[in-house]
Parts: C-alpha cells; structure tokens; sequence
C-alpha cells in the first residue's frame, strides 16, 4: 500500500506540476505567457494536493532525496528505499503522460522544442555544470530542512489541555510543505528551473523521449544527471543539518 500511494503521490505531482508548466509554454493554451509565479505557485499547490492524498500512508515522500536523507539520519527503514524510488519513478512517468495526453493538441502549434521539454524536465538558465549543481544542492537541503521543520512543529504544538498537533499535520502541514516548495521555487528556482527531486525530472524526461511529440528535439541527457543526483546530496545534506542541529529536540 505504501508503494501504491508513493505512485499515486508522484503521478499527482507531475500531473499538476508538469501541467502548469505545459498551460504557461505551449502554444494556444488559454495559461500561455501567465509567467514564473503561475509556474512556481502551480507546483506547490501541486505538491500539497500529493501530500494530501497520500500522506497518511506512506508519508507522501513523493520524492527520491527526500526517502534518502530521511533514512541517511534513521528516520526511515532502508529495507523500503529501493521500493520507495521505484514507485516514484514510475508515478512522474504515469504523471508526465497524463500531462501529455491532456494537451495533446498543443505539441503540433508549438514550435520552440525547448519548451516542449521544459513540460517534462528542467533546464539551466545558464549552462554552468558546477553552479548548477550547487544550486540544486542548496534548494533540495532547504527542502529537507523546510519539511523537517514543519514535521517537528506539528509534533510539539501544544494549547493548554488541548492537542493540536493532529490538526496541524493532517490539517496544515501538506499545505505548509506546498508553501514551502512555493518559495524554493521563487527564491532560488531560476537559475535551474528547482527540480530538487530527482523521479521529478528523470520519470518525465524518460516519457519526453518515448513519446511521439511533434517537433519535440533532444531530451538533453547531457544534463540529466545533475537534477538527479545533486538533489541526493543535497537531501541528504539538509537532513544531516537538521539532524546534527538538533532543532527537532
């Protein structure tokens, strides 16, 4: 069941992140031109409505650096990582499908193939590998920390003889994760289009170069490692400053 709901989680998360994307580039679609703040809003509310869904079984990890730092500082078996990444992977491709059956009139009037993969996966604004890379370091520690932050609040929020804590992560936690995910995105997504997840871009660039898009153009694996296995460092990182911090008590 966790495996499912880590597919499903995933999937959603592509749906409506890759969706956005797709609504903002492709040609003709009534969202064309709505800009960086629709793109950056769209995957919050997107990652909120996953962890949402899922949360409460499989604690909606929906993310392959988030499953990893979390069991590099115990706080997740690793017997369940391999599964865990399988699922997720194949949820952003699933995801990346929907995306691309929903505006499936759109890839023929689009003419730019940039945009078309930018539906699926990121790209750097300027091409740096080393700049790159750390930038998908820092936005993916920030992540770890962010919802290790906001897990260990809904722990300890007390008033009086009344436990909140419950409401807080059922209630407002998911939707705080997409707050946070909102501000990545804003604060430090333009120089690599924030991947900080890498099922997020490898399951989606993995469906760009099977599927038959008109005019669709490279798939840039040459740059496909850096949003894959930056954001591993980088969750692992965060995870090791909160835990080392000891701000969670």
């Amino acid at each position: 069941m966790v495996y499912l709901a880590e597919f499903v989680g995933t999937a959603i998360l592509i749906l409506l992140g890759g969706g956005v994307v797709a609504g903002v580039v492709l040609a003709k679609s009534k969202a064309n031109n709505a800009g960086w703040i629709v793109i950056t809003f769209g995957w919050g509310m997107a990652v909120a409505m996953a962890v949402y869904v899922t949360g409460t079984t499989s604690g909606a990890h929906i993310n392959p650096a988030v499953t990893i730092g979390l069991a590099s500082i115990g706080s997740f078996e690793w017997s369940l990582v391999p599964g865990y990444i399988a699922a997720q992977m194949a949820g952003a491709f699933t995801g990346a499908v929907l995306v691309y059956l929903v505006y499936h009139a759109h890839w023929a009037p689009t003419e730019d193939a940039d945009a078309k993969l930018a539906v699926f996966s990121t790209a750097p604004a300027v091409r740096k590998p080393v700049a790159n890379f750390v930038t998908e370091v820092i936005g993916t520690a920030m992540l770890l920390i962010g919802i290790l932050g906001i897990g260990a609040n809904s722990e300890h929020i007390r008033d009086g003889e009344v436990d909140l804590s419950a409401l807080f992560s059922t209630g407002l936690a998911p939707l705080l994760v997409g707050l946070l995910v909102l501000g990545i995105g804003l604060s430090l997504g333009g120089p690599t289009g924030y991947a900080i997840n890498p099922a997020r871009d490898l399951g989606p660039r993995i469906a760009h170069a099977l599927l038959p898009i008109p005019g669709k153009g490279s798939s840039d694996w040459g740059y496909a490692w850096i949003p894959v296995v930056a954001p591993i460092v980088g969750g692992v990182l965060g995870a090791w400053i909160w835990k080392l911090t000891g701000f969670g008590g």
